[in-house]
């Protein structure tokens, strides 16, 4: 995206940031995988959003000190060696173009930098991204550098940035929906090609193959998250990705899976027949999701609850398991429907959102709509999800190009 969307990102995140205060961000860098191999590298997302910045180990300082603020970009120190193995890294002007930020210095002045700001004011809070999913996750580089700083500066206030800035990411500009629907697009390419090659006895993984083929011929560089190919039984366990099951005759596939553009995300489920044909039963199953998704689609709109569209979309559910005889009351229904309806979508795949997962839905917001029923014992794990930008007066379907009707997949199929 053009430097000017992160300009105006940092903006419009200073202005809800206190006087005396200064954001510090890491890019982070790539864990150790094994021996002197390591995992693929992703940016920490809200680093991104402020710089449009790709690469490891690059730290950006926003300060606001008696209402000036203050944007430095901290790249890391050239190693004309190092990058005969591993490439060339970024430049201060290649810095400037990308980011838009002016200041664009090398890591020996960080430490001097922020002691200089720290000791030049009297009351100082220092926002870092301390978000963690669990207390025995690995500490993070902010959660480090915070410590080592409330350690030797004690008087500062150390605070975490993300209920500043998940406002901020939940609204997407123009260009964050264009480079999303730029991902939903190659994802809906990927999964007609599933359809067109699947076929009985092949493995889970290699009809996969054919999706990730798909992403990376039109450049894709890293998925959303690890691709969902569950097909029968497997299709009632939610995350399953093992994806190393033969697929039978008769069975239903269900694929979750999306393509990442630019470190924005699409995420989309759809469940077809590999013998190109649905059953009764499973035909019934499949429309009962369908009419869920669907009705919750048309209930998106801005001033909406998200906790209370859950409980709706639950009851529906519940609705259709009884007509299917699963259910006697409402109640039961967690026996073959135990998640929510949807999720925030953007440069996470569960994006960032506010108290957790609820919030009133505005204009802007990406959010998923993935209804499903998972019966076990039949050998049926259906689940539908599109992709949903709320829009001024209701909402548009960004997956809209994916067929989900069963005439519609039948006829693909052939």
């Amino acid at each position: 995206m053009n430097k000017d969307v992160y300009i105006e990102n940092r903006i419009r995140f200073m202005e809800t940031i206190e006087n005396n205060s200064m954001v510090i961000l890491f890019a982070g860098t790539a864990p150790k995988k094994t021996g002197d191999e390591l995992y693929q590298f992703t940016p920490n997302r809200n680093f991104y959003y402020l710089t449009g910045i790709e690469e490891e180990e690059h730290i950006v300082v926003l300060s606001k000190i008696n209402n000036v603020v203050s944007e430095k970009l901290f790249l890391m120190e050239l190693d004309l060696d190092k990058e005969l193995w591993n490439g060339k890294t970024l430049r201060d002007n290649e810095g400037k173009d990308i980011s838009g930020i002016k200041d664009v210095i090398y890591m020996k002045e960080f430490y001097p930098n922020i002691n200089r700001i720290i000791n030049g004011t009297l009351d100082i809070n220092l926002y870092f991204d301390l978000e963690r999913e669990n207390i025995e996750e690995i500490d993070s580089p902010a959660n480090v550098f915070a410590k080592e700083i409330k350690n030797k500066y004690p008087q500062v206030v150390i605070r975490s940035l993300s209920g500043k800035i998940a406002p901020l990411r939940m609204i997407k500009s123009e260009q964050e929906i264009a480079e999303m629907q730029k991902a939903i697009d190659i994802t809906i390419d990927g999964v007609k090609s599933l359809m067109k090659n699947a076929k009985a006895g092949m493995m889970e993984y290699e009809l996969e193959a054919y999706f990730d083929f798909e992403c990376k011929t039109k450049g894709v560089k890293d998925f959303a998250f690890t691709t969902i190919a569950a097909a029968g039984k497997n299709a009632a366990i939610l995350h399953y990705v093992e994806n190393n099951s033969e697929i039978k005759d008769g069975d239903l596939i269900l694929f979750d899976l999306g393509a990442q553009w630019n470190c924005y995300n699409a995420d989309i489920t759809r469940v077809f027949p590999v013998s190109g044909k649905f059953t009764d039963r499973q035909k019934d199953v499949y429309e009962a999701v369908l009419r869920v998704n669907k009705a919750v689609i048309k209930k998106i709109a801005p001033g909406v609850d998200s906790k209370e569209l859950n409980l709706w979309a639950k009851d529906l559910i519940a609705e259709e398991c009884i007509k299917l005889g699963l259910i006697k009351e409402k109640s039961e229904v967690s026996k073959y429907y135990w998640h929510s309806i949807g999720h925030n979508l953007g440069l996470d795949t569960h994006d960032l959102g506010m108290h957790g997962r609820e919030f009133i839905f505005k204009e802007g917001i990406v959010f998923t709509v993935e209804p499903g029923i998972y019966i076990s014992e039949e050998n049926i794990g259906i689940r539908i999800e599109d992709d949903i930008l709320v829009t001024k007066d209701g909402c548009e379907v960004l997956t809209k190009n994916m067929i989900k009707e069963v005439n519609e997949i039948e006829e693909f199929m052939k």
